[in-house]
């Protein structure tokens, strides 16, 4: 082998490593998107805030300002903004949504899983309690 069939030899064979690891990737992202679980320790932490009417109350003042334009009026995934995401928001609505624990959704909510923020940052632990209280009463629409 000539040292310049040698380095076209390399080039291929670097190419291939490279072509394959954004392959791995790819699919290792989509994946992780289609299964979005929290780890077990934050599935098992419960809510402190107690479902009151202040609750719900506040808990849809921070989901009309916050989440509404993506997940709709009615937790639906209807939102005006919805058509723009490549992909369909979560339907809060959907009775399935009863399946995830509130540490579930306060994990989700709290580290967000991009086009979706993350609002560990930008509410407060309260706020996100509340507006997990309020979720819940969507699914039971």
């Amino acid at each position: 082998m000539t040292p310049q069939s040698h380095f076209y030899l390399m080039r291929i064979v670097a190419f291939l490593i490279a072509l394959l690891s954004s392959a791995f990737v790819a699919m290792s992202e989509e994946q992780s998107k289609a299964q979005w679980t929290a780890p077990a320790a934050e599935a098992r932490k419960k809510n402190p805030v107690a479902v009151t009417e202040s609750s719900l109350a506040a808990g849809q003042k921070i989901y009309l300002k916050r989440c509404v334009a993506c997940h709709g009026k009615t937790g639906n995934g209807d939102g005006p903004d919805a058509a723009d995401l490549g992909i369909d928001p979560a339907k809060l609505s959907d009775p399935a949504i009863r399946v995830e624990t509130d540490g579930e959704l306060f994990w989700k909510i709290t580290v967000g899983n991009k086009p979706m923020p993350n609002y560990g940052t930008r509410l407060s632990p309260a706020d996100r309690w509340n507006v997990i209280n309020y979720l819940r009463s969507l699914a039971k629409k």
